[in-house]
């Protein structure tokens, strides 16, 4: 049965099945974290609860995207996005202390929502793996330039090492919708359909 169906069509109905019970553990842990009377402990353990299974709830989109384009079921919501609003999203998600953006840059064509993930996980990835405290971002017309990256992160960043789901995920998203994510030297590129 699983040949007629693919593994991309089981992997999507698995993150399907696995948002309802999520989204009941996120609600019940943020009433949990709002409401007064807990004890410290207590509360800072709902707090926890709740940031995780946001990010549960990412990594479950994350899944759920790579399944529909590996299926080719994937049909982006495409729209003319600045630039600046991509960067704007890692810098919201990573921290302006540890985002650093230079630049204006111009629009592309995108899914707007996915493509801020993509390029948050990506500027993640270089954070991550590279050991780093700090990027560099530069916006120049669709390209989106992230330094320093490390050589260790290099093969990560790019999805030739699988150990970053997000990343993997966001170089298929960008190749997906014409654009291309390579490293040259310290830096790597991300480029957006105009």
């Amino acid at each position: 049965m699983l040949e007629e169906t693919g593994f991309p069509r089981l992997v999507s109905l698995a993150c399907h099945d696995l948002r309802t019970p999520l989204a009941t553990i996120f609600g019940f842990a943020r009433t949990l974290t709002r409401s007064e009377g807990l004890s410290p402990t207590l509360a800072e353990y709902a707090s926890m609860i709740e940031v995780a299974s946001d990010q549960l709830g990412e990594l479950i989109d994350e899944l759920s995207l790579a399944a529909r384009i590996e299926s080719g079921r994937y049909e982006p919501k495409l729209e003319r996005v600045p630039i600046a609003d991509l960067a704007a999203a890692a810098v919201e998600r990573l921290g302006a202390e540890r985002v650093a953006v230079a630049g204006s840059g111009g629009e592309a064509t995108v899914d707007a929502e996915a493509a801020k993930r993509s390029v948050s996980a990506l500027v993640q990835c270089a954070l991550r793996h590279g050991g780093l405290d700090e990027v560099q971002v530069a916006l120049d017309g669709t390209e989106i330039r992230v330094s320093p990256i490390t050589a260790s992160s290099a093969p990560v960043v790019v999805g030739e090492d699988l150990r970053d789901l997000g990343a993997a995920v966001a170089v298929m998203h960008v190749e997906r919708l014409g654009g291309s994510v390579t490293v040259d030297g310290g830096t790597l590129t991300i480029r957006l359909p105009s």
